[in-house]
C-alpha cells in the first residue's frame, strides 16, 4: 500500500459514506493530525470559507506549503442543504486538483442560544445532517449560556458525534473569567463522559493582537488535563503577526479569519456587494459572515473575479500557514499516520 492508501484507511466512516470509498482525498479527523504532529511546534490552520470560489486558492496554498488544512463551513445549519453543498464543493475542488495533503472539515461554530426542548431538538436534527454530510469536527458555541446550562446543552447535543467518534470543539460561556469558565465546562462534561477535543476562545478574549501568553499557557495546561487542546478563534487583528506566539504557547488550532471575508465579499461587483452589506446591517451581522449564508442566491462570479479571489486567497493562506509552523506538516503527518495507524 502507498502512503496515501494507508492514510485513506483512517478517514472517518461518515466522510467515506459521503464521498465514496473510491475518493482519493484524505479527509481526516483532526484528532489524527494532532496525534501525528504531537512532537512538532505547529498549530492546525483552519480557514472559514465564505465563498466557495476561494477553495481552489486555499487548497493550492496547502499544496505549496505542504500543509495540513482545515476548512470551516461557518453556517452549516443555514438551510437543510448547506452542509452537503459545502462538503461537495470541497471534495470536487480537491479531487479536480489531485489534492493529497490532509484535510479536515469543520462545521461551525454553531451558536447554541437556548436550552428548551424544541430548540435542542432542532439543533440535534441539524447536527445529524452535519455528521451525515461528512464533517469530522463540529464546533459548538455555548458562550451565551451559563456554565450549567451549557453542560446540559452539550450533553444533549453530543450524541451524533459520540456515536461516530468525531471531534467536538466548544466555545465556553462568556462573562466569567476564561480559565474558570473552561474548567467548569470541562469538568462537568467529564462527569457525563462527553469528550471535548478542542476548547475554543476568541482572539478578543486572549489579548487581541497582543496575546496574553501567560494566560494562554495556563489555558493550554488546563485543557491538556482534560485531554483537550486549545483553539484560538476569530483571529483577525493578530494575523499573521501573533500566530507564532500562539504556536509557542502550545495552541493546537487557529481559526484564521483575517482578510478572508473581505476578499470573498470583494469578488462580487459593487451592486451585489451593496445588497449583501445592506442585508447584513439589517441582520446585525458582518457582511462577510452573511455572505456564506446567501452565496447560493447571488449571481455566479465572473471568471476574472474568481481567478483574483483564488490568487488573493492563496497568498493570504500561505502566509498564515507559514506563521503557524504548518509548512511541511502535510508530508510529516502523512508519513506518521501511514506508519502508525493505531492498528
Amino acid at each position: 500500500m502507498s502512503v496515501l492508501d494507508k492514510v485513506l484507511s483512517l478517514r472517518p466512516g461518515n466522510a467515506v459514506a459521503r464521498v465514496g470509498s473510491g475518493s482519493r482525498v484524505p479527509l481526516l479527523n483532526p484528532r489524527e493530525l494532532i496525534r501525528a504532529l504531537a512532537s512538532v511546534p505547529v498549530a492546525l490552520p483552519c480557514i472559514p470559507v465564505q465563498s466557495k470560489g476561494a477553495l481552489p486558492g486555499l487548497l493550492a496554498a496547502a499544496r505549496a506549503e505542504d500543509s495540513v488544512l482545515g476548512l470551516a463551513c461557518p453556517h452549516p445549519l443555514a438551510d437543510r442543504g448547506a452542509a452537503d453543498r459545502f462538503v461537495s464543493a470541497v471534495h470536487e475542488a480537491a479531487s479536480e486538483a489531485g489534492h493529497a495533503r490532509p484535510l479536515f472539515l469543520q462545521a461551525g461554530p454553531v451558536r447554541v442560544t437556548a436550552t428548551d426542548a424544541v430548540a435542542l431538538s432542532s439543533l440535534q436534527e441539524g447536527l445529524f445532517r452535519v455528521v451525515d454530510a461528512g464533517f469530522a469536527l463540529v464546533s459548538l458555541d455555548v458562550s451565551r449560556l451559563d456554565s450549567y446550562a451549557a453542560i446540559e446543552a452539550v450533553n444533549a447535543l453530543a450524541g451524533p458525534l459520540l456515536e461516530r467518534e468525531l471531534s467536538l470543539e466548544l466555545t465556553p460561556p462568556a462573562g466569567a473569567e476564561a480559565l474558570a469558565g473552561c474548567q467548569t465546562l470541562l469538568e462537568g462534561l467529564r462527569q457525563w463522559k462527553v469528550p471535548v477535543r478542542f476548547v475554543r476562545l476568541p482572539e478578543s478574549e486572549l489579548g487581541g493582537a497582543e496575546p496574553d501568553v501567560a494566560m494562554l499557557r495556563r489555558l493550554v495546561e488546563l485543557a491538556a488535563s482534560h485531554d483537550a487542546r486549545v483553539t484560538v478563534g476569530e483571529v483577525s487583528a493578530g494575523l499573521p503577526r501573533a500566530l507564532p506566539t500562539y504556536v509557542a504557547a502550545g495552541v493546537a488550532k487557529v481559526d484564521c479569519v483575517g482578510p478572508f471575508p473581505r476578499l470573498a465579499l470583494g469578488a462580487w461587483p459593487p451592486e451585489v456587494r451593496g445588497g449583501v452589506e445592506a442585508k447584513a446591517r439589517a441582520a446585525g451581522l458582518p457582511a462577510g459572515e452573511l455572505l456564506s449564508v446567501v452565496e447560493e442566491q447571488l449571481p455566479a462570479l465572473e471568471p476574472a473575479a474568481r481567478e483574483k479571489l483564488e490568487a488573493l486567497s492563496f497568498a493570504e493562506a500561505t502566509e498564515a500557514m507559514a506563521a503557524l509552523g504548518a509548512t511541511r506538516s502535510g508530508g510529516l503527518s502523512m508519513t506518521f499516520l501511514a506508519n502508525d495507524r493505531g492498528d
